[in-house]
């Protein structure tokens, strides 16, 4: 099976050297050269493995992987020139499987990437044949999170990208209450100072959209004086 693998870094030699490995072992390359940018080819592209440098401009490495973590649940290597444990230890704790500090060795990373991907996808299709990747189903509704689609019995829900990135953080973690700050903070990330009704409206244009019957909720519930939950299990009868 062949994979697509990004390489993000503002440095163009070192992506052409890397794509020039990564090319030979049958892998298709998809080169960002900035944060943003890498950011945007995820969302246009199907991405199997990000390799991903800090020093970028527009947005860094961390902050890239933060927010790619929000949405993607793929496998990323860290490639820094900051070597330092406390990086290390930062990148690692945002989510990234491995880190590898430059200079380094192409035919490494290769080997590193063919790692990731053997663990994540071979290793895990194995222990669980029956489920999808990156796909989370309570009830009529399924998101798949790798085309940041969801779906309400096979059909398309159209989302705006700030409903959809709500549904998603909720869906995530299905049972879990969010504070109203939590979602602002993830969702719109900014500080959170007191908007309800930013919130509130875009909560009831959700259910307007994915509820049965969106004055009594089956999905996307109120915890009163708390914030919100997206339900783990919704019964038959209640749909």
């Amino acid at each position: 099976m062949s994979h697509t693998i990004l390489i993000a870094d503002d440095e163009q030699e070192i992506v052409e050297l890397l794509k020039l490995y990564v090319d030979k072992e049958g892998f298709s390359v998809v080169e960002a050269y900035d944060g943003q940018d890498a950011y945007e080819k995820l969302q246009q592209n199907q991405i199997d493995l990000a390799v991903i440098d800090v020093m970028m401009p527009r947005m860094d490495g961390f902050q890239l992987l933060k927010t790619l973590r929000r949405d993607y649940n793929i496998p990323v290597i860290i490639l820094s020139a900051r070597g330092q444990d406390n990086d290390k230890i930062l990148g690692l704790g945002l989510g990234a499987d491995d880190y590898i500090s430059k200079p380094f060795n192409p035919l490494e990373v290769v080997a590193r990437i063919q790692a990731q991907l053997r663990r994540f996808y071979q290793l895990n299709a194995t222990q669980q044949p029956d489920v999808p990747p990156d796909t989370i189903s309570v009830g009529e509704l399924t998101l798949d999170k790798s085309s940041c689609v969801l779906y309400r019995q096979g059909e398309e829900v159209p989302l705006t990208s700030i409903e959809y990135k709500i549904i998603a953080l909720l869906m995530n973690q299905p049972g879990r209450v969010f504070t109203k700050k939590q979602i602002f903070e993830n969702v719109w990330e900014d500080l959170f100072v007191g908007d309800d009704n930013t919130i509130m409206v875009h909560m009831s244009k959700i259910r307007d959209k994915i509820e049965p019957d969106p004055k009594k909720p089956v999905y996307l519930k109120t915890v009163r004086g708390l914030g919100y939950k997206f339900e783990k299990q919704v019964l038959s009868d209640e749909t």
